[in-house]
């Protein structure tokens, strides 16, 4: 059957989940007469369905996270603030006292003695022996962190150049990507409304013209006890109405017997249900008038 852009804008609307109620109700009212439809309909869902499987995540080798993190923490902790411990002053010299000379010549004057003085000179060659020593550290540790992120960067982008022992293995990852089955060629499809003198229909009946299958629902009849429904073909280019099988007691009677009739005949045929004894017409021929009558109409036209 061949679907207008609109039919095939709704069907993909639908499996998104962006109509309104209204329009919801008026796809599943399709859906439920017309099978060609609701397969378009469970197409786009399987189209729209994959798309979150057509790339996988890629993480990297648990040895890059593992260099990374111990390059940064390692870097981190010889870039700590470097404090030198600051030299004492040197102590102040105690001013000499004065001598006072005495009258007496024969006595010579003994002069003060002055305090010993403070050498420094170890404690600032210790801190800047540790100073030197820190900074040596410091850049050594930069300097790998540095050639780390080199490797790195080549072992992503320019993996050749690499030794053999230090290249990444390559990882395949594979994705499955499921590829709904692709529709059969649409087809025209024809419904007709069973019903008496124009009230409510107490049937409906779909045919597909490719296939020439049928669908009987039942929607407002129901057979009384003892008794069953049948469906008639009635064509003025058959000798007397055909019987196309007893309709079954749940809601929906699916049949192939029209590939037996042309489609000049189908198409053109009067369809009628009449009731007949438990389990159908004995002989073929109806034995009550038609209480339910239709002709089928065109709802989806063929593919030109």
């Amino acid at each position: 059957m061949a679907y207008s852009e609109d039919h095939i804008a709704l069907a993909a609307e639908y499996a998104l989940g962006t109509l309104d109620a209204d329009e919801r109700a008026q796809v599943e009212t399709m859906m439920a007469v017309d099978t060609e439809f609701t397969a378009i309909v469970h197409a786009w869902e399987y189209r729209l369905g994959v798309l979150n499987q057509m790339v996988g995540s890629i993480e990297p080798r648990p040895i890059v996270w593992e260099s990374i993190k111990a390059a940064i923490g390692h870097s981190t902790e010889q870039r700590a603030p470097l404090v030198l411990p600051e030299a004492p002053p040197p102590p102040a010299e105690a001013p000499a006292e004065p001598v006072v000379a005495e009258a007496t010549p024969a006595v010579e004057p003994t002069p003060a003695a002055a305090p010993p003085a403070t050498d420094n000179s170890n404690v600032i060659q210790l801190s800047a022996a540790r100073a030197k020593r820190w900074r040596n550290v410091a850049s050594v540790a930069t300097a790998l962190a540095a050639a780390l992120v080199g490797m790195l960067a080549v072992q992503v982008y320019r993996p050749e150049l690499l030794p053999d022992a230090l290249r990444p293995k390559p990882r395949i990852q594979t994705v499955e990507v499921k590829t709904p089955v692709p529709s059969p060629v649409p087809s025209a499809q024809y419904v007709a409304l069973l019903q008496r003198d124009g009230g409510s229909p107490a049937f409906i009946l779909t045919v597909d013209a490719a296939t020439k299958n049928f669908t009987v629902r039942k929607v407002g009849a129901d057979a009384e006890p003892g008794k069953s429904f049948e469906l008639w073909l009635i064509s003025d280019r058959l000798p007397q109405p055909r019987s196309l099988g007893v309709i079954g007691g749940s809601d929906f009677t699916a049949r192939p017997v029209l590939a037996d009739y042309d489609a000049g005949t189908i198409n053109s045929a009067l369809y009628a249900v009449t009731v007949e004894q438990a389990g159908g017409s004995p002989d073929g021929k109806p034995h009550s008038a038609p209480i339910y009558t239709g002709k089928l109409i065109e709802t989806v036209p063929a593919t030109r």
